[in-house]
């Protein structure tokens, strides 16, 4: 594995030149570290400390937890994340008996922790730069379609090839920039993930959707995992013969926590940015897709919350997706504002009529690239003219959990027939059994009630934006929802065994209704395919373009690799006139208590606090438990769970959001309010310590 480093390192480092190091903007992959000259900023360890393709070093204790990050901070594989990340076990191992969402959980010994079903932990430990063999299947002849497909079949050839040769590991191949280069990362890869510890709701989501993506922030966000193998150190499912997994280094806490000032640096798997697109993408973005999403995932939220008001177990059932909506809805409407707030759309434009100028200045460059942004602008256009109706089709999907699982079962009887490396990525043999697995986590969760009304809600908006589906016309919800047996486990599994021509026989009305609307699906999947290949190759040619324009390299567009950020504890000014400091303590929280959610706090810490009651945990100049702070670092969706780091290397925190004006993170980032925040570890040990007493957990981080 190793090998794999020593031959590709140099490689990726002549991708990817960090000409910003004057700047803290950037999630730069881990082959920039060298480069960073981050001694300058604080960094008290060397580059080959962070990060050394030959050994032992920092980014071997760094975690990819489902599509969050994580830090494991001792030598038995715990490892630390948010509370938001672990929601979904926490979720799924609730009862109203065992209502640990409300009460927390502890497990007070390893047999006493909770399998956390469907989630996986990845550590990375090699990359390959594999952009010549992907792109050399991409021909000038094809048609968009086809050149799609062709490099999606070679990316999974690869990964399937990397798989066969590291037998246990999971490969995947990254696009880091669009269209022009691509990455093989191999990952160690654990599927039995337990629950360890988790505070109270009260606690890990304090405030809500009040305060999420606000500063200041009170919440705290954090809970911990812990990783098993089986006993020879190979990845396995769960089994109660399964041992600790042995990381290869942990991240030592630092329980003095970070300061204002102080430099500290994120490692982390943040999800997709589009820092690399056009104005047109932005328009769409800001016009379209983002107002779609606003009002539906409110309105669905609305219908959520108010089924589950006055029954626990129906609310226990919708929590973790109510959540995850919850979340997406306001970031929307953040963008939302950020966009037109800072002109991001303008901004970008002005930059383009600067490029096109450059481009017209030279022939060669007109013939060659002439027409490069008005055909980008042109897929654009026309995804606006079909958006609704496209939205709202595939909206349907995903509304209804039940023609959620009746198309997963019949796009599996179609793909699952090809050869595996034609096959949508989901239905391959290296990926169905994690197919299977969330659709049992989606029935285990079914509401049909709620089901049903959120069916109706999209049913009702797709009459009113006037689209005609033949297939939907005379729909009679109640008798589709009184006669199917997908809500039957064992029905279900059966019907993921069935051949198409069993499935069109089926008689259960959601799978039926299924049939009848595949052909449209399939549409759609094709015309995604096509403006995914133009895009491509468009987007390829608009990167050389800019570099020669620019005379300089870019870092990519996060996209769930591993990355680095760094910064320092800040605050800022969002508003004529206001300041906001960049900590808050533990006498905010009993001053936003009110008792009525989202601002209720457990009895334990109200006492603690009004006794002060804070062990060795205190700010020596606040006098005060500090709970969450803000830095400038930058961060996107899937650095929740990060670790802060001190320039030591030692965690001081953990990552969870950004203040509302940095939702604008995905598409620019700016010094004077892009800004994150974390949940001090201060108030971390001093929950898990002296507030709920699981001290078995503060000696095995090394803290007695």
């Amino acid at each position: 594995m190793k090998q794999v480093y020593r031959l590709t390192t140099f490689a990726l480092l002549s991708l990817f030149t960090a000409t910003t190091v004057h700047s803290d903007e950037g999630m730069y992959p881990i082959s920039e570290i060298a480069r960073l000259n981050l001694s300058k900023k604080g960094l008290q360890l060397t580059a080959l400390e962070l990060f050394n393709p030959n050994e032992t070093c920092l980014i071997d204790g760094i975690c990819r937890v489902n599509g969050c990050t994580g830090s494991f901070v001792s030598p038995e594989g715990l490892i630390i994340t948010n509370h938001h990340c672990a929601y979904r076990a926490i979720q799924s191992a609730s009862t109203t008996k065992n209502d640990y969402l409300k009460n927390g959980f502890q497990a007070k010994t390893k047999a006493t922790e909770i399998p956390a079903a469907g989630y996986t932990v990845r550590v990375t430990e090699a990359f390959s730069d594999v952009s010549t063999e992907v792109l050399s299947v991409a021909k000038a002849d094809m048609s968009f379609v086809d050149r799609s497909k062709a490099i999606s079949r070679k990316r999974k050839l690869i990964e399937k090839r990397a798989e066969e040769n590291n037998p246990g590991m999971r490969a995947e191949v990254a696009e880091m920039f669009t269209g022009k280069t691509y990455v093989l990362f191999l990952y160690t890869y654990i599927k039995d993930v337990r629950l360890v510890f988790a505070p109270p709701s009260s606690i890990g989501n304090f405030g809500g959707d009040v305060d999420n993506w606000e500063w200041p922030r009170h919440t705290g966000d954090f809970s911990f995992m812990r990783a098993y193998v089986a006993p020879d150190g190979s990845t396995a499912d769960y089994s109660p013969d399964n041992v600790p997994y042995q990381p290869k280094r942990f991240i030592q806490v630092a329980p003095q926590g970070a300061n204002e000032g102080d430099y500290v640096m994120l490692l982390g798997y943040p999800g997709r940015t589009a820092r690399h697109k056009t104005s047109s993408f932005l328009a769409f973005e800001q016009d379209v897709r983002l107002p779609y999403i606003v009002d539906l995932y409110g309105r669905q939220i609305n219908t959520m919350e108010k089924a589950g008001e006055q029954d626990r177990a129906v609310a226990l059932t919708l929590l973790s997706r109510i959540k995850s909506l919850a979340n997406t809805e306001k970031r929307s409407r953040g963008q939302l504002k950020g966009l037109t707030r800072k002109q991001i759309v303008e901004k970008r434009a002005a930059e383009e009529q600067k490029l096109q100028a450059y481009i017209d200045a030279d022939p060669v460059r007109k013939a060659t690239y002439g027409k490069l942004l008005s055909n980008i602008d042109s897929v654009y256009q026309k995804m606006s003219e079909t958006a609704a109706a496209e939205a709202n089709f595939q909206n349907l999907r995903s509304t209804s959990q039940l023609l959620r699982l009746a198309f997963t079962i019949y796009d599996a009887a179609h793909e699952r027939k090809k050869p595996d490396l034609e096959r949508e990525s989901a239905y391959m043999d290296r990926n169905f059994s994690q197919t299977v697995s969330r659709l049992m986590m989606i029935q285990k969760d079914l509401n049909l009630d709620v089901d049903q009304s959120l069916l109706a809600q999209l049913l009702e908006r797709m009459k009113n934006d006037a689209m005609e589906v033949p297939a939907l016309d005379g729909l009679e919800l109640d008798d589709l929802y009184s006669e199917t047996q997908l809500k039957d486990p064992k029905f279900l599994q059966s019907c993921l065994n069935q051949t198409i021509e069993q499935l069109n026989a089926n008689s259960d009305p959601f799978i039926q209704l299924i049939v009848k609307l595949y052909p449209q699906y399939l549409e759609l999947r094709e015309s995604s395919k096509a403006r995914d290949g133009q895009l491509g190759l468009c987007y390829g040619e608009l990167i050389t373009l800019k570099q020669q324009f620019l005379e300089t390299d870019f870092v990519p567009d996060a996209n769930g690799t591993l990355r680095l950020t760094f910064g320092t504890v800040r605050g800022y000014s969002p508003e004529d006139a206001v300041y906001k400091s960049p900590a808050t303590t533990l006498s905010g929280v009993v001053a936003k208590t009110t008792g009525v959610a989202p601002f209720i706090t457990p009895d334990k810490v109200l006492n603690m606090a009004e006794k002060r009651d804070f062990g060795p945990y205190m700010h020596p100049e606040l006098k005060d438990i500090p709970i969450a702070i803000l830095y400038d670092t930058d961060t996107t969706g899937g650095n929740s769970g990060s670790p802060i780091l001190n320039g030591k290397g030692q965690l001081v925190g953990v990552n969870f959001d950004r203040a509302f004006e940095a939702t604008i993170n995905d598409f620019a980032w700016n010094t004077e309010y892009s800004r994150s925040i974390g949940v001090d570890i201060r108030y971390v040990l001093w929950i898990t310590d002296t507030v709920y007493g699981a001290k078995h957990l503060i000696r095995e981080m090394g803290l007695n």
